[in-house]
């Protein structure tokens, strides 16, 4: 394996990183016993290159079902609590310190089964998951019920395939 093609042609460095603050307000908040989740880098403030979220589950949740995506990975890393990941053959309860890479097209799937937990949720290359996220906001908050086509639209704009 070798370095990827060069991104930054200069001869000297540049000023250009980009600070967050821990213990920001959420970007966006999901569900009655609220998941916060923190943009802390997009897609598009990345160039493409990946998109990384902080997933703050206050309570349990079953998650959302199996899946898999065509055009990105997905890598999760458990910070505190206990949260399932499933690795397309078994679900793992995970905690603090605990790692999955899924390459595209791995099955795969999250969930919190105890209490308060969170972890930080990478995509590369980057892709816009925040219109994603936030569509499953609305949806959840106004209790509206999809019919199975309307989620199946909702998952194919979203590089998301249910198993």
């Amino acid at each position: 394996m070798s370095y990827p093609k060069e991104l930054f042609h200069g001869d000297k460095g540049e000023i250009s990183g980009r600070f967050r603050k821990g213990g920001s307000t959420p970007d966006l908040v999901i569900g009655g016993r609220p998941t916060h989740v923190h943009y802390l880098a997009t897609g598009e403030s990345t160039g493409g290159q990946y998109g990384l979220y902080l997933w703050d589950m206050r309570g349990p949740s079953s998650g959302l079902g199996a899946h898999f995506h065509k055009t990105m990975s997905e890598s999760f890393f458990v910070l505190s609590g206990t949260v399932g990941l499933y690795d397309g053959d078994r679900l793992v309860n995970a905690t603090p310190g605990d790692y999955l890479f899924v390459p595209p097209g791995g099955i795969h799937a999250f969930n919190n089964p105890e209490g308060p937990a969170s972890m930080l949720v990478l995509f590369a290359p980057g892709a816009p998951r925040e219109a994603y996220f936030e569509e499953l906001a609305e949806i959840v908050a106004s209790g509206r019920q999809l019919t199975e086509e309307e989620w199946t639209d909702l998952y194919r704009r979203h590089d998301q395939y249910m198993v």
